[in-house]
């Protein structure tokens, strides 16, 4: 890029040297006065060195505008630069024309309102449903670890059945599972609440943890009273923490020959990804999920529950419907 010679206003060079003395300067101030590391200094030159170069010609600082600014990193864009790695060249940029401003060499810092593109999401691996269906064939190695076992795989199947976030699970009482129905009362982010289907198989795991839960529950409440309302305890009796989900979860993925670090999360991604592959309707389960639209804003689509179900029973996994059968 070139710049008109005519609106070289600054007293000092253009800036088409290797490094301007005033870019010197305010280096030299970084080091001597606020005492930056020798790396975070040279990550500021390299950065203005990279913008005065692509200014080109002999441009004033007080001509440099918030258009040039916004073309630069543009112009990296382009070249394939990480979001971040742009970030951090306007920030340089930015704080180089604070000084330039408390100078006096320029009125305006043209790198004030210039944001770098937004970095992608990275969505977390989904499983494949052979290793969904792995990680859930989950069983007691003897007598002593049946309650947990029970509990453990209760957890699992929920996690895969009904896309629920890590704090949703955890948070659970027994009043919000009607596995009757197969339904289970979420309160989301926002204190946002849903209804999200239960599948057979995990409707047959809860139901088979709910026979033994008590025996984890302290020993005043075997008259009856339950001090408890948590749908998973922990060993002593507790609402069972989301360490520790993630920590059995880990543990199972581990017996289970499940190559990586398997967490509540990926879980929920599959959930996700799988009814998505099967029924393509993406309003449902965003829905479902507790999202809001697909930037996840607060919008929801207000999907009824009935139509949810019929796509749940239709696409998911472990949820299909049996010729001539009602929901599972």
């Amino acid at each position: 890029m070139s710049a008109d010679a005519s609106l070289n206003t600054d007293a000092d060079a253009g800036l088409n040297t290797a490094e301007h003395p005033r870019v010197r300067r305010y280096l030299d101030g970084l080091r001597f006065e606020r005492r930056l590391s020798e790396h975070t200094i040279a990550g500021y030159r390299r950065d203005l060195r990279e913008f005065t170069r692509w200014l080109g010609g002999d441009m004033a600082w007080g001509a440099v505008t918030t258009a040039h600014v916004r073309d630069f990193a543009a112009a990296a864009h382009r070249r394939g630069q990480s979001p971040a790695s742009i970030q951090r060249a306007l920030s340089s940029i930015r704080n180089f024309f604070k000084h330039l401003l408390r100078e006096g060499v320029v009125e305006a810092n043209p790198a004030r309102a210039v944001t770098a593109p937004k970095a992608a999401k990275k969505l977390p691996r989904a499983l494949d449903v052979d290793d969904v269906s792995r990680l859930l064939d989950i069983a007691p190695t003897d007598a002593s670890t049946d309650v947990l076992t029970r509990r453990d795989r209760a957890v699992a199947e929920l996690f895969y059945s009904s896309g629920l976030r890590l704090s949703e699970l955890a948070g659970l009482n027994l009043r919000d599972l009607d596995l009757a129905a197969g339904v289970v009362r979420v309160t989301g982010k926002g204190n946002q609440q849903r209804e999200a289907p239960v599948g057979r198989l995990a409707a047959g795991a809860l139901a088979e943890w709910l026979k033994v839960r008590a025996e984890l529950l302290p020993r005043r409440a075997a008259a009856g009273a339950d001090f408890n309302n948590a749908v998973f305890l922990s060993r002593r009796g507790s609402r069972l923490s989301v360490r520790a989900i993630q920590t059995r979860l880990e543990y199972w993925a581990r017996r289970r020959g499940l190559g990586g670090r398997v967490h509540p999360h990926m879980l929920r991604h599959s959930f996700a990804t799988h009814m998505l592959e099967s029924c393509g309707d993406l309003r449902a389960v965003q829905e479902l999920l507790g999202h809001a639209d697909i930037s996840t804003t607060q919008v929801y689509t207000h999907l009824d529950f009935e139509h949810l179900a019929r796509v749940y029973d239709a696409a998911h996994p472990r949820a299909r419907r049996r010729a001539g059968k009602g929901r599972e």
